[in-house]
């Protein structure tokens, strides 16, 4: 294993919660007046913070979202995990391998420390991550693609950034990580392989993931 730290992105990385978190955030814009379809929620606002969806209704229309849209958009996500979300598949065994491999780990996410401890704890994947390698948007201010995230998480596992390998599924991510000036793999298991052209490699299917890391 040639990097000293593994970064993943969460939701669409970690668990499988892009198609629900996308399916309700355009379900809600559209029944708050602002017409969303599920593909263009994928488009402008996957990897991304809460605040990005505030700030592109706001540019675009000029009518701010309602006091109570995070709580609200999260009610309903968290409701959506409880039912149904999964780890993405193949996640476990190469956690398995890098605990194995004596190789740290953690996860930067755009997501809330809420969201992340909910869907961990739903899939099993509480297991692998605790408050030492759990790193949110929420802990620096700014989301992908600011590359604050990401160094803040090197910095606390104790990580040069050149050392470190990002593991991401949308353009936001992977634009983030180049700015930290670290490796990125792309996964293209719902992106389209185009939109992360500037990652270090891509794949499709978790178990490729070991032997771009090496």
């Amino acid at each position: 294993m040639r990097y000293d730290l593994v970064i993943f992105d969460n939701d669409g990385v970690l668990v499988d919660s892009e198609p629900l978190s996308n399916t309700i955030l355009a379900a809600y814009l559209t029944e708050l007046g602002h017409p969303t379809t599920y593909a263009e929620s994928v488009r402008d606002y996957m990897g991304a913070a809460v605040h990005r969806v505030h700030d592109l209704v706001l540019e675009r229309t000029g009518k701010r979202l309602p006091d109570e849209f995070d709580e609200t958009f999260h009610a309903r996500v968290f409701a959506a995990f409880e039912r149904e979300l999964t780890p993405v598949a193949g996640v476990l065994d190469i956690l398995g391998k890098l605990t194995a491999d004596g190789v740290p780990y953690c996860v930067a996410s755009s997501g809330s420390h809420e969201r992340i401890r909910v869907g961990h704890r739903k899939t099993g994947l509480g297991a692998w991550f605790h408050a030492e390698n759990v790193f949110s948007a929420q802990d620096v201010g700014r989301g992908k693609p600011a590359p604050d995230l990401f160094l803040y998480a090197a910095d606390r596992m104790d990580a040069a950034p050149a050392r470190c390998a990002v593991i991401e599924d949308s353009p936001l991510g992977v634009a983030a990580a180049r700015a930290a000036g670290m490796d990125v793999y792309g996964f293209t298991a719902m992106t389209p392989a185009a939109t992360l052209a500037g990652a270090s490699g891509l794949f499709d299917d978790m178990s490729d993931l070991a032997d771009l890391l090496a």
